[in-house]
C-alpha cells in the first residue's frame, strides 16, 4: 500500500532544515517589519507643535502670524490703556492751569510795565493758548477723553484768559467793561449749559471758536508793550473779539432756548404716549 504523506493525513510536515533549525541565541535578532505594523509616531523636535505647522510663541494660537492681532492694533490698544489722568492730553491741561500763577507774576513784575516781564508773560500767555488747541484734538483723536479733562480742560481756558484780562485792566492797559463784558459772557454761557444739560448739549460753533482765536491774538498783543501802529492795530483785534464775544453769546443763549423748547415738547409728546 501505498503510503500517504504526512500533511495529506493532517498530521505536521516535516519543515526544511533550514526553517527546523533552532535560533542561535548568541546571533543578533533583526526585527521584520509586519506589512500590517504601523509606523512609530515622529517625536516632535524641540520648538515644534506635535501637529500642524509651527505656532507663534508669543500668541500660541494658530499658525505663525495667524494669531497676531493687524497692524495698528497694538497703538490703538495702547491708547485706550493710557486714557488716564495722566494721558499726555491732561498733562497739558495740567501745564495751562500752572501757568497761570506763573504768568501772573511775570505780568506784574517790576511793577508791571518792563518789558521784558511782559515778554516772558506774553511768551506763557502764548504756551497756554497752543496747548489750548492740542490737548483737545489729541484727546479726540487718540480716545483720551477722561471726566477729568472735561472739567479741567475748560477751567483752564477760563483761568488764563480771565488772569490776562485782570491783569491788563488793572494795569489800566485795558478798560475794565472790556473784562467785564468777555468774562461775563464765559461764566454766562457755562452756566447757561449746566441749566440745559438735561435737554442736550450745546455744540461748539464755528462763531465760538473764531471768538476764542481772536481773543487770544487781541490779549496776546495786549500783553506785548507795543506802540505806533502796532497799538492802534491791537485796539482793532481786541474791538473784533469784543463783537463776536457778544455775538457768539447771543446765539448760544438762542441755542440753549431752543433746546430748552424741543426737550420739553419731546417730554410732553412721550408723557403722553405712555399708557395710564
Amino acid at each position: 500500500m501505498t503510503g500517504v504523506p504526512a500533511s495529506a493525513a493532517g498530521g505536521s510536515s516535516q519543515a526544511s532544515p533550514v526553517s527546523q533549525a533552532s535560533p542561535d541565541p548568541r546571533a543578533p535578532q533583526h526585527a521584520q517589519p509586519s506589512p500590517h505594523a504601523q509606523a512609530p509616531t515622529p517625536v516632535p523636535l524641540a520648538g515644534t507643535a506635535a501637529t500642524g505647522p509651527r505656532t507663534d510663541p508669543e500668541t500660541d494660537a494658530g499658525p505663525e502670524g495667524a494669531g497676531r492681532p493687524p497692524r495698528g492694533a497694538k497703538l490703538a490698544a495702547a491708547a485706550v490703556n493710557q486714557a488716564s489722568v495722566w494721558n499726555i492730553a491732561n498733562l497739558l491741561t495740567m501745564l495751562r492751569l500752572i501757568l497761570v500763577p506763573g504768568f501772573v507774576a511775570l505780568m506784574l513784575a517790576d511793577g508791571g510795565y518792563d518789558p521784558a516781564w511782559r515778554a516772558f508773560a506774553w511768551a506763557a500767555f502764548a504756551i497756554a493758548m497752543i496747548t489750548d488747541l492740542f490737548d483737545g484734538h489729541l484727546a479726540r483723536t487718540y480716545d483720551l477723553v477722561t471726566d477729568f479733562g472735561k472739567i479741567a480742560d475748560p477751567i483752564a481756558d477760563k483761568a488764563i484768559m480771565g488772569a490776562a484780562l485782570i491783569c491788563l485792566s488793572s494795569l489800566d492797559d485795558l478798560p475794565w467793561w472790556v473784562t467785564i463784558v468777555i468774562l461775563g459772557r464765559e461764566l454766562g454761557i457755562t452756566l447757561l449749559r449746566f441749566v440745559v444739560i438735561r435737554y442736550g448739549v450745546i455744540p461748539a460753533s464755528r462763531g465760538g471758536k473764531l471768538k476764542t482765536l481772536v481773543q487770544g491774538v487781541a490779549v496776546g498783543m495786549y500783553v506785548l508793550p507795543l506802540t505806533g501802529w502796532l497799538a492802534t492795530l491791537r485796539w482793532w483785534v481786541m474791538a473784533a473779539a469784543v463783537v463776536l464775544t457778544v455775538i457768539t453769546g447771543l446765539d448760544y443763549v438762542r441755542q440753549a432756548v431752543v433746546l430748552r423748547r424741543q426737550g420739553i415738547a419731546e417730554r410732553r409728546a412721550a408723557s403722553r404716549e405712555t399708557p395710564a
